[in-house]
């Protein structure tokens, strides 16, 4: 007979592979691989994620593996920026590829007498003289194709052509118009050719699991997720949710009991936690899902009490003071509002070294 798994258990198992039961003290390409890459559409979430997931974390650790390559940023799942580790991204660079593709379609007439038989080598030329920011890259590109739209030349070359972001000693790690450049070069080693979509399966359910064909590809943005799973069904473990849904797991994974505790975290802006799932109830409630994002698609910044979102933050600094505030979705209690006032404090301090004063209150 099947095993049900509550939300509840399904949270706990998800926080345990998204190393926030405890902050673990390993380096952060590790972490960067064990989370099945971080959502990177701006520089400065990567380090308040891993602030909240390891111990010690500093700027400094992240800045690092950036300039060693162990890390990049660069475009991946959901067709939206990421940091992946060199070797995750030189794995499933090519798996993703298909939705990549399809992710094109959203151009529409602005894609009108683009050849991507030609705009792909011709992109690969400019890049293989050196970085180049992407409004350069269109430039140079328009010069080529006069009566292709610029932006639908970007866009093409952003998913067709594997890329990674150059680092540089900015506070986040890149500057507002960053650099790119070719991804094989960059890493010693270009994207694999063979499309290794079952093990990108297994990378997701390592980080995520245990989920479901949904889950895999509302994460991934592939539609073959759901026929990978089934091809490895013989070496997994399946479970159901309180709904009755298939789940997938790896048969070693951890699944640790309901009542373990976990601890206060906030969350940065598009973590990847609230995102990696169709059905999202094992870290926010559905009734809360609404004020997640904003009408522009910003992904909120969230607070974890008990294991669930229980509400979204923000910062501010003024003269040297530096203020968290938090926004319930519902009222605290005293334990709650004690411990993320503790945990909001050491943010602070973490964001804002230079601050006189800090300051966490908690707003209707």
């Amino acid at each position: 007979m099947v095993e049900t798994l509550s939300v509840r258990a399904l949270n706990r198992a998800t926080l345990a592979r998204q190393l926030l039961l405890a902050r673990e003290a390993i380096p952060v390409a590790e972490a960067v691989g064990r989370l099945g890459g971080m959502q990177a559409q701006e520089p400065k979430p990567p380090f308040l994620g891993l602030w909240a997931r390891l111990d010690g974390f500093q700027p400094s650790d992240l800045h690092a593996a950036l300039r060693d390559r162990s890390v990049v940023r660069a475009t991946m799942m959901r067709a939206t920026l990421h940091l992946m580790t060199g070797a995750d991204y030189t794995a499933f660079r090519t798996a993703i590829q298909p939705m990549l593709d399809g992710a094109l379609r959203v151009l529409g007439d602005r894609a009108k007498g683009m050849d991507l038989r030609e705009v792909v080598p011709a992109a690969r030329s400019l890049l293989d003289a050196g970085p180049r920011t992407f409004n350069e890259v269109r430039a140079l590109l328009q010069e080529r194709f006069p009566d292709v739209n610029d932006r639908a030349l970007g866009y093409a070359v952003r998913l067709c052509v594997p890329l990674v972001m150059v680092p540089t000693q900015d506070r986040w790690g890149f500057p507002r118009a960053a650099q790119f450049t070719l991804a094989g070069p960059w890493l010693g080693s270009e994207p694999s050719d063979a499309p290794a979509v079952d093990e990108l399966m297994l990378h997701y359910l390592a980080a995520y699991g245990p989920a479901s064909a949904a889950d895999a590809q509302t994460w991934s943005g592939l539609p073959s997720a759901g026929e990978a799973l089934e091809r490895l069904r013989p070496s997994l473990r399946i479970f159901a949710d309180d709904k009755g849904r298939e789940l997938f797991d790896l048969p070693d994974a951890p699944r640790p009991a309901e009542d373990v505790p976990a601890p206060a975290r906030f969350l940065p802006e598009f973590d990847s936690l609230v995102l990696a799932h169709a059905d999202r109830r094992r870290v926010i409630a559905d009734a809360h899902r609404p004020r997640l994002t904003t009408k522009n698609l910003r992904v909120r910044a969230v607070f974890l009490w008990n294991g669930f979102a229980g509400g979204i933050w923000d910062t501010e600094y003024k003269r040297k003071v530096a203020t968290l505030r938090m926004r319930p979705f519902e009222p605290l209690p005293k334990a709650a509002v004690d411990e993320l006032t503790t945990e909001g404090e050491a943010l602070l301090r973490f964001l804002e070294p230079d601050a006189k004063e800090t300051a966490v209150t908690v707003e209707v």
